[in-house]
């Protein structure tokens, strides 16, 4: 049997209601991506992806979202936080230390570490506080889940790293680590050293999926238009992906990408931080997930 992958990227709350939206619309329709024998999340990912290997079915993890009554505790630690009130967050630091990335002098490791120092002096939420945050998914879980794996970035030395539970990190803490948007939230300390969001070296990370024969890989953005940074850093994201889609392919695998559609991008809004957005997203996600299941049943279901 072909060795199969799935890929969730990152979007903040937003992108962690349109994953589970979108899982659920698909395996309702007969294509169940919770049979993966390996997942690999990244911020948001890494959230959605907890869930499916630790069991959950998609409607599990959906359904909440639906009813936009996801994470009691989650929405209520981040209601500290102006990035979670509806509010455009203050990323102009971060996109800006980014957006070098697409200097071709730049030297990508200073600029990580540039990012990380950025992350560790920014006035957060606390750790526990962030831990408890996300932590409420997998509150139950006992060990590693099987199949599963997260990334983060050391804040100290830009190094990138992919928990897979052979580490001795504790789920919650690597999956909180994964999620932490420097400058919004705080990095997070795992032996001795402090981690934060595995999307500051990609918003997917689907390069780690080498060596699966069939790969799906859900990117909440990829592109976008306009001009100013946001449109830079959307092209920036967009060859990152490329690159990584094209490593699969080199090895072997096939490739199918995943991205919103223009109801569920217009229901996301300006802010992927918003929590208030969740439920019209789920709804669409689940929605586009019934009509991507045809394209996807043959490909995925062998």
């Amino acid at each position: 049997m072909a060795s199969r992958a799935l890929v969730l990227g990152g979007g903040g709350p937003v992108g962690i209601a349109w994953e589970s939206g979108l899982l659920m619309g698909l395996a309702e329709a007969g294509v169940d991506l919770s049979t993966a024998d390996t997942v690999i999340g990244t911020s948001a990912g890494s959230v959605v992806g907890a869930q499916l290997k630790l069991g959950r079915s998609p409607r599990e993890i959906g359904e909440p979202h639906l009813r936009g009554n996801a994470g009691g505790r989650a929405a209520a630690a981040a209601a500290q936080n102006p990035a979670s009130q509806g509010q455009q967050p203050a990323l102009s630091p971060l996109m800006e230390l980014r957006l070098k990335g697409a200097d071709a002098g730049t030297d990508p490791d200073e600029l990580m570490r540039a990012i990380g120092k950025f992350a560790l002096e920014a006035e957060t939420i606390t750790e526990e506080q962030f831990i408890n945050s996300t932590g409420y998914l997998i509150s139950k879980a006992e060990g590693w889940p099987k199949g599963y794996m997260c990334t983060a970035v050391d804040a100290n030395d830009g190094t990138f790293v992919a928990w897979s539970g052979q580490e001795g990190v504790t789920l919650g803490a690597a999956v909180a680590s994964s999620c932490s948007v420097p400058g919004v939230y705080p990095p997070i300390t795992i032996g001795g050293r402090r981690y934060m969001d595995g999307g500051m070296r990609s918003g997917t990370n689907a390069d780690l999926a080498k060596g699966h024969d069939r790969v799906v890989v859900i990117a909440v953005s990829v592109g976008g238009s306009g001009e100013g940074p946001q449109a830079a850093m959307a092209e920036l994201t967009r060859r990152r992906l490329e690159a990584e889609l094209e490593t699969i392919r080199k090895a072997g695998g096939q490739v199918e990408l995943v991205t919103p559609d223009a109801g569920c991008a217009a229901a996301f809004g300006v802010n992927l931080m918003d929590f208030t957005r969740r439920g019209p997203v789920a709804v669409e996600g689940v929605r586009q997930g019934g009509e991507l299941a045809e394209r996807l049943r043959g490909f995925w279901n062998v």
